[in-house]
């Protein structure tokens, strides 16, 4: 990948215990194996290498074999907690050998060309801010006839953020580099993809963070305040508040993507 905040990292053990009591064990973004099927619906992923960009503490990678069959997936990282957190949970559930994790800083994809299948992300991609170099690399290691699939949050527009927004992202305090769909869809299409699509998921998400936020409010605050601190849960309450506000305006907009490699 190309830049990110390379500094401690911003998904530490506190960070995971916490997003994996909202979403689910080895997830760090919403929506859990059920919107990963939807990310890939319609693919065929037996037998298939893949990659997953931003692969966080691996519950996705893993997905992407157990419930479709992929030969071997590779998850990628470039924070090390959540790296050694994936590899854990790969051995336990008796998966080393279709599963691997790879940990790097921010730069290329450590990764041959023509490497893999399909290249997968989920909510990752908008930590990258250079999104024309991340797409060439993803085309590289895309074998001739592979296909990219996504989800990401994105903003709506391209330009100022509102003041809405610009205080949603000061409340994550992550390396958030957003941008629109059209502003991805350009950068998949200079890198050479075809039929690339874009799919709107703020009116799906916009629901379910409002039910996360109450849940949050709720009966998930003393479980979650005991793993983690009451500060640190109230926090987290108050940067729901904020992006639920982005997500009405409809200027946060988690979004699908998929683009094909051509063969020729």
């Amino acid at each position: 990948m190309v830049e990110t905040a390379d500094a401690e990292p911003e998904y530490d053990d506190t960070a995971i215990r916490f997003l994996e009591a909202l979403w689910g064990d080895g997830y760090l973004s919403p929506g859990g194996p059920d919107e990963v099927d939807r990310v890939v619906e319609g693919l065929a992923l037996n037998g298939r290498a893949i990659l997953d960009i931003g692969c966080g503490s691996g519950g996705i990678t893993l997905h992407l074999v157990e419930r479709h069959g992929a030969a071997h997936a590779t998850g990628f990282d470039v924070e090390r907690p959540v790296i050694e957190t994936a590899r854990q949970r790969a051995a336990a559930r008796g998966l080393s050998d279709r599963a691997n994790f790879v940990q790097t800083p921010p730069g290329p994809l450590p990764f041959a060309d023509s490497s893999f299948d399909v290249v997968f992300s989920k909510d990752a991609l908008l930590h990258v801010s250079d999104k024309d170099a991340l797409f060439a690399e993803i085309f590289r290691v895309l074998k001739p006839g592979g296909v990219f699939a996504a989800s990401n949050w994105m903003i709506s527009h391209d330009g100022e953020p509102s003041p809405d927004m610009k205080a949603y992202i000061a409340a994550e305090g992550l390396s958030f580099a957003m941008a629109s769909p059209v502003r991805y869809t350009q950068a998949m299409r200079q890198a050479g993809f075809a039929d690339v699509t874009v799919r709107d998921r703020n009116p799906w998400y916009r629901d379910v963070a409002r039910e996360e936020l109450r849940r949050l409010k709720g009966p998930l605050y003393p479980t979650v305040a005991a793993a983690v601190g009451a500060a640190y849960v109230d926090k987290n309450i108050r940067t729901w508040e904020a992006m639920q506000k982005v997500l009405d305006s409809g200027e946060h907009r988690p979004t699908h993507l998929r683009g094909r490699k051509p063969v020729g």
